[in-house]
């Protein structure tokens, strides 16, 4: 049986990736840094399959989450396949199995790690059948994997992504291994997508500037994080995510992911970091959970925010390759 197992991980911007240009394939009109989340994955399993016609189903397995794919995301996921069958010279059908090890649909980037996973299975797969000499090529597979889902395009590339145009590239910074908290505020289904909040943002007013305040924060953080400005890198991704929530609260019609739960969780934060002058670099994407990531040797201060918020939110702390959940 041909069969391929593969997973790829999701990725968390710190300069964001939020509003696309017009009829591109999911192209930015900013550029955008991210950190690899190497323990949240995507796991999809290909399997080529008689006649009939392409198929999803659940990958059933202990240590990954049930998820109810709607009508419309079997849909996308199964014209991403199409869309790189196409581009093989591939006519076979198949069987897409795929889960996460995380919730889905509740702003931990679950469509980043899902059509990275999905690309790269089918790359590994479709090598077999009609090889192609660009098959292997990351940033070719990266430009792919953007035209079914933007942020994935960063997901092929680890610890740091930068995606400016066509496709995502690892960038080289000294910053790494760092420990990593997601607090999730809320794990049910968001109300507006991220593809919706992408067209909604262009209404806001504070759109205008957007591209530039978000290519002078990329060049800021970028600088930040090579030369050990631990303290200027913090400020930056704190005024992005909070750039990228007021065009949400702005655009017509105006919605929100910010929670009562998401701003008691920004309030500790501020008030640790005022406290001690140190701590994580604080960010949240498109909905309501914060995530944490803090520097390789603040362990400490890693401990100490895992159980200040362990008792009134689902904690996912993850130190290096391990991890644990509460």
């Amino acid at each position: 049986m041909n069969q391929v197992l593969v997973s790829a991980p999701s990725n968390i911007a710190l300069i964001k990736y939020m509003g696309k240009i017009e009829g591109s394939g999911n192209k930015p009109t900013n550029g955008s840094l991210s950190y690899t989340l190497e323990n949240l994955r995507t796991f999809v399993r290909l399997t080529e399959i008689e006649g009939g016609k392409d198929q999803w189903k659940l990958l059933v397995r202990e240590d990954l989450e049930k998820m109810d794919l709607s009508e419309k995301g079997q849909q996308r996921f199964l014209k991403h396949l199409q869309n790189l069958k196409d581009k093989w010279g591939v006519t076979k059908n198949f069987l897409v199995e795929s889960a996460n090890n995380f919730p889905s649909d509740c702003g931990l980037a679950s469509s980043a790690s899902s059509f990275a996973a999905l690309t790269l299975a089918a790359a590994q797969m479709f090598q077999k059948i009609n090889p192609q000499p660009w098959g292997e090529d990351k940033k070719v597979l990266s430009e792919l994997s953007r035209q079914g889902s933007g942020s994935s395009c960063r997901s092929l590339f680890s610890p740091w992504a930068i995606w400016l145009h066509e496709y995502a590239e690892p960038m080289n910074l000294p910053v790494k291994d760092m420990h990593h908290i997601v607090v999730v505020v809320e794990d049910s289904k968001k109300e507006v997508s991220s593809s919706e909040a992408h067209k909604l943002v262009t209404t806001s007013p504070r759109f205008e500037g957007r591209v530039e305040r978000a290519e002078i924060r990329l060049k800021d953080l970028s600088q930040a994080l090579q030369f050990d400005d631990w303290h200027m890198a913090r400020q930056i991704v704190w005024d992005e995510f909070i750039d990228m929530h007021r065009l949400f609260e702005t655009s017509t019609p105006s919605f929100s992911y910010m929670t009562d739960g998401s701003k008691k969780v920004l309030e500790e934060c501020q008030k640790l970091w005022n406290k001690w002058q140190d701590g994580p670099l604080v960010t949240m994407d498109a909905g309501a959970n914060v995530h944490m990531l803090f520097r390789n040797d603040q362990k400490k201060s890693f401990e100490t925010y895992r159980e200040l918020f362990k008792n009134e939110f689902k904690v996912l702390a993850f130190e290096g390759v391990k991890s644990d959940v509460h």
